[in-house]
């Protein structure tokens, strides 16, 4: 088995490489530069965000589409993954994530407009669409969309159920002294009785939950910031001026070069906000709205929670705890850096931060749950729907009580192979983002209707 995971992780190293990392930062870029920088309509794609489109169709609104995207990105990666970021690519890696979430707003914009482009009713009358509807619909190339279609209905069950629960239980266990299997029977009977409610119920659900499992933790990391006064300056400083020169060895960081720098800050920015992955816009098709920029927008917002605000706060949490604190966070990496700089507030910041990952990590399974089954349906129709919804409840429990080292791995590999096709989708069918761009934003014709109809596919 040790063997296996030592394979699969070499596998991982390389489709995680730089050829990938610099295929993702450059749709990035080139997305970007074709929507003529979409990032500076953020405000206005906020303000949409809470705005119904009660009349249009789709079968949740455009809060709740977001609000169950925001459930699957927002979690262990904003919290773990910054800490590991700074852990092995010193603080400036914390710039070049924030920068990834910057430029990745385009990435996800494109990503949620071709979704609601190209989606598709089912026999249900329910919306499915996606990188594998684009590929297909747009693109004309169906094997890239059933290639999405298996790496994604495979790899929910690792990164978006059964690691996620093993993170719980673990965590339950430290914290409270609960066993897993009891805390697998738990978690297993809520997201039961969430997901058996279909995509209006997890909608409902990520509604309330994600803002309020987010507000928690920015508002855990703006105490600490504050408690951290006195080195907050430096740190930001440290953050701007080591991105760009590596960081030398001492003060309670590893030495680490540019390229090192660069690479885990770019790594860690594209796990926290998955802008380019594909997963989102499965969500995203599901909204009720009446053009396709609407919804794509309504969606970018979401990296701007997610990796410009919630990672951009724990960066400065993590980097200003370490120079307070040089010598007793010196060495330390991941959750554990993360919760020793939670110390800072007495008594209360452990509970913060245990409640966070505990709500972060069920959002998530909430959120893949979806994606997994939309996957499924594509591959084999609606009869999927219900041996999936029963398969995805009881691998909770299984993710609980199980070490997954290799599970992990083996997802990680996946999602990587599920970002190929997608990236082929963004840039073969760019030239549709900047049309539908020009019709509805451009034009300033937001309130304007597609005339679009969505085709039922018997499956």
């Amino acid at each position: 088995m040790e063997a296996i995971n030592n394979f699969v992780s070499t596998i991982n190293g390389f489709v995680w490489g730089p050829v990938m990392l610099v295929l993702l930062f450059g749709t990035h870029l080139v997305l970007t530069l074709r929507t003529k920088f979409i990032q500076r309509h953020i405000f206005k794609a906020i303000k949409l965000s809470v705005t119904p489109d009660h009349e249009a169709e789709g079968d949740v609104s455009g809060f709740g589409a977001l609000a169950t995207a925001l459930a699957a990105t927002i979690g262990t990666g904003n919290i773990v993954g910054v800490a590991t970021a700074i852990s092995l690519g010193g603080p400036g890696a914390v710039f070049w994530c924030w920068l990834t979430g910057l430029f990745g707003i385009a990435t996800k914009y494109g990503e949620a407009l071709l979704a609601i482009k190209y989606r598709v009713k089912d026999q249900n009358g329910e919306m499915n669409g996606g990188p594998m509807y684009a590929l297909e619909r747009g693109f004309g190339q169906k094997w890239l969309g059933i290639m999405f279609a298996v790496f994604a209905g495979i790899a929910c069950f690792g990164i978006g159920n059964m690691t996620q629960g093993n993170s719980i239980s673990t965590m339950v266990e430290s914290t409270f002294n609960i066993p897993t299997w009891i805390t697998g029977v738990v978690l297993m009977i809520a997201t039961g009785a969430v997901i058996l409610g279909g995509v209006k119920s997890i909608a409902k659900v990520c509604g309330k939950l994600v803002p309020l499992m987010a507000g928690f933790y920015i508002v855990g990391c703006i105490v600490i910031i504050f408690i951290n006064g006195a080195y907050v300056g430096e740190a930001f400083n440290l953050i701007i001026t080591s991105a760009f020169s590596g960081s030398a060895v001492g003060g309670g960081f590893v030495g680490a070069s540019v390229m090192l720098t660069i690479r885990y800050g770019i790594a860690r920015g594209l796990f926290t906000n998955e802008a380019g992955l594909g997963s989102a816009p499965i969500a995203d098709a599901a909204a009720m709205t009446r053009n396709p920029v609407r919804q794509a927008m309504i969606a970018m917002s979401g990296v701007f929670w997610d990796t410009i605000i919630v990672c951009a706060l724990t960066g400065l949490v993590l980097v200003s705890s370490i120079l307070k604190d040089p010598v007793g966070l010196e060495g330390l990496n991941g959750g554990v850096l993360t919760a020793q700089a939670f110390n800072a507030i007495p008594v209360v910041g452990p509970i913060v931060l245990t409640i966070g990952l505990i709500t972060f990590a069920w959002s998530t399974i909430l959120g893949w749950s979806y994606y997994g089954e939309r996957s499924w349906v594509y591959l084999v129709g609606t009869k999927a729907i219900k041996p999936f919804r029963i398969a995805w409840t009881l691998v909770v429990f299984v993710g609980c009580v199980t070490a997954l080292d290799l599970v992990w791995n083996i997802a990680d590999t996946l999602n990587a192979m599920m970002a190929f096709p997608n990236l082929v989708a963004l840039l073969g069918l760019s030239g549709v983002i900047v049309s539908e761009t020009k019709k509805y934003l451009w034009d300033d014709n937001l309130d304007g209707w597609t005339t679009d109809e969505i085709p039922v596919v018997e499956k």
